[in-house]
C-alpha cells in the first residue's frame, strides 16, 4: 500500500514542504511515483520518516541523521536500542526540568510558597512572613541573607514541617532545662545553645559562634524575636543569650 505526500504529511504532522525538502536532499526519497509523477510513499518510507523525526526531536542535524540511517552495517534493532537509550536520557532530563519547575513554584518570597491552610498546618498561629520581613530589613543584601534565600527557595512543605518539629523538640528540651533550674553557663544549656547554632547552619546559613552571639543579643533586644522566645517560656530569651555566650567562650 502506498500513500500520497499529503497523506504522509497528515500522518506525521509535518508539512508537504518538509517532505519535499527531505526528498531533495536525499534523506527520504519516496519509493514510488504515480503515473502523473507524484510522490508515493510505502510502509518502508514511513518507517524511515519515523526515525528521521525521532532524531530531529532529539536535536540531531539532518546530515548526521542521514549518516545514521544509511550506515550499511547498521542493524535495525540497534537503531531501536539507540533510540531507546536516547529517549531514556531525554526522559531523565525532562524529569529534572520538571523537578526544577516544581521547586520554582515552591520558591516565593522567603521560599515559603504555602497555601494559607498549609501555613497554619506548618507554623500554627505564627506568621513566618513577619520574621522574613524583619530578616530582610536587617540583613537584606548580605551574603548570609543571600545564602539563606537560596536554601529556603528549595524547601517544600514537608521540609518546613521537619524544621518546625526540630524547633519544637529543642524548645521542649530548653523548657525542661530551665524548669530544672539549670544555669545558662551549665553544660546542658551550652549543649542546647550549640544545637541551636547547628540548626541555623543546617537550614539557613553558616552560623559561626560570633554570628550566633549577635543573634543572642538580638533575641533579647528586638521585641519581635524576644516575644517569640518568651512564648516558649518566660525568661528564655535572656537565658538563651547567656547560654550562647557561654558556648561561644567554650568553643573559643
Amino acid at each position: 500500500m502506498d500513500y500520497s505526500v499529503g497523506q504522509v504529511a497528515g500522518f506525521a504532522g509535518v508539512t508537504v514542504r518538509t517532505l519535499h525538502h527531505y526528498d531533495g536532499i536525499g534523506l527520504l526519497s519516496p519509493g514510488g511515483r504515480s503515473h502523473a509523477g507524484h510522490r508515493r510513499y510505502d510502509d518502508g518510507d514511513l518507517d524511515r520518516l519515523q526515525q528521521i523525526l525521532f532524531y530531529r526531536e532529539l536535536g540531531f542535524p539532518l546530515d548526521e541523521i542521514a549518516v545514521l540511517l544509511d550506515d550499511p552495517d547498521a542493524d535495525p534493532q540497534e537503531h531501536l536500542r539507540r533510540q531507546h537509550r536516547l529517549l531514556s536520557g531525554r526522559i531523565a532530563e525532562l524529569r529534572k526540568m520538571a523537578a526544577a519547575v516544581e521547586t520554582a513554584m515552591e520558591a516565593r518570597k522567603m521560599g515559603i510558597n504555602l497555601t494559607p491552610e498549609e501555613k497554619f498546618e506548618v507554623f500554627g498561629g505564627k506568621d513566618p512572613e513577619e520574621h522574613a520581613q524583619e530578616a530582610e530589613r536587617r540583613w537584606g543584601g548580605t551574603a548570609t541573607y543571600a545564602e539563606s534565600q537560596r536554601r529556603v527557595a528549595r524547601y517544600t512543605k514537608d521540609d518546613w514541617k521537619r524544621m518546625q518539629a526540630e524547633v519544637a523538640d529543642w524548645g521542649a528540651a530548653y523548657n525542661a532545662l530551665m524548669a530544672a533550674g539549670e544555669p545558662a553557663t551549665g553544660e546542658r544549656a551550652m549543649d542546647l545553645a550549640e544545637a541551636h547554632r547547628l540548626h541555623i547552619t543546617k537550614w539557613f546559613y553558616e552560623c559561626t559562634p560570633e554570628i550566633h552571639r549577635g543573634l543572642g543579643e538580638m533575641y533579647v533586644s528586638d521585641p519581635q524575636f524576644r516575644a517569640y522566645y518568651e512564648s516558649m517560656r518566660p525568661g528564655l530569651a535572656e537565658h538563651l543569650r547567656d547560654a550562647i555566650d557561654a558556648n561561644a567562650e567554650r568553643r573559643a
